[in-house]
């Protein structure tokens, strides 16, 4: 085991003696004692620019937490002559012959236009840059519009001979219209009253406007604003006013929490399914819940008076994410309290079948990620050892390229090998042949940085290195087991949810509050991943609601519209 750097003492040499020294050097006249001090210099040398390059790190971090960062290879390596020789060479490939779509104004192939017939480039737009399709909208409204001069079986008008049949594709035009996320409409009822004996006669609302101020849709789109797109209440609250249509803070929980108590039992029924998954992908982020931040403030108090409160000593509380893929459905769940992953994750496989074996278990190397209780396989994140290389490549720039250039092979190949649609079998076989070479070589090259001394051990780039050589087996569990993913990332993008909730609520007021915000999250997102409408999901839970409690497992998002 490798012993930590001690901090190299202060060194007492006047200026006069350092100009003394230097002389002494340079006429090879060192005597014994000069020894100990450039000794003594280097050393301090070596601390201080260790120290100077974990300063320069830790700016990047600052940096990127403020201003947003890419770790696409594409745009953190720096480009090199034959980088550029190589661009050179496939334009030059590139601007021979046709591409398959041929002609003037089309795209070929390889994404490049050509816009006269000396097939000069034009780089088409980034996908998801243009225009959205009437395909895109699966939430409007069809409204279908016939001929009012025309009908089917008439003669053209044009030719006067042929008769007009349907044609098998209809004209598309699109219209978006504006409104408020909540629209009031007042009814004023007429009100008659007798001359004679006083009484009022009061007009009757249609039955279809119904006997709630809040309808099923205006409580879906709160949740949804709150809880699936991280608009807080006190937001929602002024924008509603400065249109018009005022919906206190207060009232927005109140319309809510009855929503939550039909959701509960869809929930319930997510819970169960997920812990039969094959895959869980586990993390963790930060929350803050005020009812906890009291109590612990109460108990370090009693803490202060000799007093022994008996209560959780934990002080750090979490939003755990869990992704759990079962066959071809994937479940999402978010849990926020004191317990962290790992612990949570145990809650979930107390409802696994008991014939069922251990699952995969993707994280990070946080033991906080690691269950206690139930048995999983564990694979490491891939892109957690890749990202501290990346966070280097300033310093070391020549060694972080090749790291970050070889994993990048690796991910080509699984991006391949889901392109191609392979069987898990298939992908374990095509990463065994293509991606292990490149692996081994990686492994190798690591050994060799300490074995041949070119990189110092307590180094920042060794601590990366020894990381990733700590954690081998787990982060190559791609190479060996079906189905092993190579990265956390789809969970890290499900997280996002949470944490958007946290930048702009900053903070749950109860435990309560917080396993409410849980839930419909879960709901939420496990809706998106399923591709279904969460805004049509929610509504048709309320419409259903004494169906929800009875059946919860018809009313989940794959299957509520069976």
């Amino acid at each position: 085991m490798e012993k930590k750097k001690k901090t190299p003492q202060p060194i007492e040499i006047s200026p006069e003696e350092t100009e003394a020294l230097l002389k002494r050097i340079d006429e090879k006249k060192l005597e014994d004692k000069d020894f100990e001090k450039i000794k003594a210099f280097i050393k301090s040398f070596v601390f201080i620019q260790g120290l100077l390059e974990r300063q320069k790190l830790s700016i990047k971090k600052l940096k990127n937490l403020f201003f947003g960062k890419t770790e696409k290879s594409k745009n953190i390596l720096p480009e090199t002559e034959s980088d550029k020789d190589k661009d050179e060479d496939e334009d030059e490939g590139e601007g021979e012959g046709e591409g398959e779509g041929g002609g003037e104004g089309e795209a070929s192939g390889n994404g490049i236009e050509y816009e006269d017939s000396k097939k000069k480039k034009v780089k088409k737009k980034k996908k998801g840059h243009g225009k959205n399709g009437a395909s895109a909208y699966v939430g409007a409204e069809e409204i279908y519009i016939s001929h009012k001069k025309l009908k089917v079986g008439q003669l053209c008008p044009d030719c006067e001979k042929g008769k007009l049949y349907k044609w098998y594709k209809d004209g598309i035009e699109i219209r978006i219209k504006g409104s408020s996320p909540l629209k009031a409409i007042v009814y004023k009822l007429e009100k008659l009253r007798c001359a004679l004996c006083g009484k009022i006669y009061t007009a009757e609302l249609p039955k279809e406007v119904g006997e709630d101020k809040y309808d099923a849709e205006a409580k879906s789109i709160i949740s949804l604003l709150k809880y699936g797109s991280g608009f807080p209440f006190y937001r929602l609250e002024n924008f509603q006013k400065s249109l018009g249509v005022p919906v206190p803070a207060s009232t927005q929980w109140d319309i809510l929490y009855p929503l939550s108590k039909t959701a509960v039992y869809p929930y319930g029924e997510l819970l169960r399914q997920a812990a039969q998954g094959e895959l869980f992908h586990t993390d963790d982020t930060g929350v803050k819940i005020l009812e906890i931040i009291k109590e612990n403030q109460e108990r370090e108090a009693l803490a202060e008076d000799g007093a022994d409160c008996g209560c959780e000593k934990r002080k750090a509380t979490y939003t755990s994410g869990i992704m759990s893929k079962v066959g071809d459905r994937v479940i999402v769940l978010y849990f926020s309290g004191r317990k962290n992953a790992g612990e949570n994750l145990d809650e979930v496989l107390r409802r696994r079948a008991m014939d069922l074996g251990p699952p995969l278990q993707m994280c990070d190397a946080l033991n906080q990620n690691y269950t206690k209780e139930f048995a999983t396989i564990i694979i490491n994140c891939l892109s957690h050892g890749r990202r501290k290389f990346v966070e280097l490549l300033e310093s070391y720039p020549r060694e972080c390229r090749f790291v970050i250039e070889t994993l990048a092979k690796v991910y080509k190949y699984d991006e391949e090998a889901r392109l191609e649609k392979m069987t898990p079998q298939e992908r374990l076989c095509f990463h065994q042949e293509k991606s292990k070479p490149l692996m081994d070589e990686l492994e190798e090259w690591f050994g060799e940085q300490f074995s041949q001394k070119k990189i110092e051990p307590n180094s920042n780039l060794g601590q990366v290195i020894k990381y990733m050589q700590n954690h081998w087996q787990k982060l190559t569990g791609f190479l060996r087991i079906e189905g092993a993913p190579l990265d956390n990332n789809c969970l890290e993008q499900a997280l996002k949810v949470a944490i958007l909730n946290r930048k702009n609520a900053y903070f749950y007021k109860t435990v309560n509050g917080a396993h409410v915000g849980d839930m419909f999250m879960s709901l939420i997102e496990t809706c998106r991943r399923a591709k279904a409408n969460p805004f049509d999901y929610l509504t048709r839970l309320q419409e259903n609601a004494g169906d929800v409690v009875k059946n919860p497992g018809k009313w989940l998002p794959w299957n509520y519209k069976v």
